[in-house]
């Protein structure tokens, strides 16, 4: 479509496992787009990905910039107990290859881009996907745009105002790595001890008990939609359907931009009360 040839290298694994990327042409001036999709081996491709700016910088390419759909780690973007903010990481090995521009969708988090030295072109496919409820949703305007946390909530705002839609939020306990259990509020220990100073305690941290999920909106008779921006680990989209269903919601959407679909997660949407993703 854009009317150029696809540029020569050759990228493969050695023996050792080692990525060795050689480039077949000159590039020396030029502006080097690399296209990068992230699959399974999500380890290997951003070595491949690496490797190879790193061989178009030393080869005194002028700009290179990444193409990468779905951005990896982009999950990893906040502190977690004594973890460690992996995209930031990411990002600075990715400017030290010599990337200089990168192009990417719907990041995980928008203050991602603040990440890096370089710009970055955060892309939406939210105008697509709001252009297929439209088209290829019978009675669309029955349906009700859900939130399957709080902190969606934006995202499925900005749906249902485009789609002058109602809007449905769902709150309660979560079950995946980014629930307030795992974000190091309960750091220190729940233990009463003293800092040397008599008479002097530190209060008990009670620990954050979160109600069952519920809905807050009405979905009864009407079509559920469910948006995200990353479908993985699909067990949260799993029990979100079976409360939308208990609700009253008689049709059961899911709308995201990463299909990443990781384990048994086809088995279990197919086996779930989810319509269609």
């Amino acid at each position: 479509r854009l009317g150029v040839e696809l540029g020569k290298s050759v990228v493969c694994q050695e023996s050792n496992t080692e990525t060795r990327v050689d480039v077949k042409e000159s590039v020396r001036g030029q502006d080097i787009f690399i296209i990068q999709t992230i699959p399974r081996d999500v380890n290997t491709a951003i070595m491949e990905l690496l490797v190879m700016a790193y061989a178009l910088k030393t080869s005194c390419a002028k700009n290179i910039i990444g193409v990468i759909p779905y951005f990896p780690y982009s999950k990893q973007c906040k502190m977690r107990k004594r973890g460690s903010i992996v995209c930031k990481l990411l990002a600075s090995m990715l400017a030290k290859a010599g990337l200089t521009h990168i192009i990417t969708m719907d990041l995980h988090q928008k203050e991602i881009q603040g990440f890096f030295s370089f710009p970055v072109d955060n892309l939406r496919a939210s105008p697509f996907l709001i252009q297929y409820i439209q088209e290829e949703i019978p009675d669309y305007r029955n349906a009700v745009i859900v939130a399957k946390t709080p902190s969606a909530a934006k995202r499925a705002q900005s749906y249902a105002e485009r789609l002058r839609l109602g809007l449905a939020v769902m709150h309660g306990e979560a079950h995946h790595s980014e629930s307030d259990m795992a974000d190091g509020r309960h750091s220190p220990p729940l233990s009463r001890t003293t800092t040397g100073h008599t008479g002097l305690e530190l209060p008990l941290m009670m620990a954050k008990e979160k109600p069952p999920i519920t809905v807050v909106g009405d979905v009864g008779g009407r079509i559920a939609i469910i948006v995200d921006d990353i479908i993985d680990d699909v067990e949260d989209f799993v029990a979100a359907a079976e409360i939308l269903k208990e609700r009253g919601a008689y049709k059961i959407y899911i709308m995201a931009t990463h299909g990443l679909l990781s384990a048994d997660a086809p088995r279990l949407i197919e086996e779930s009360a989810i319509d269609e993703v």
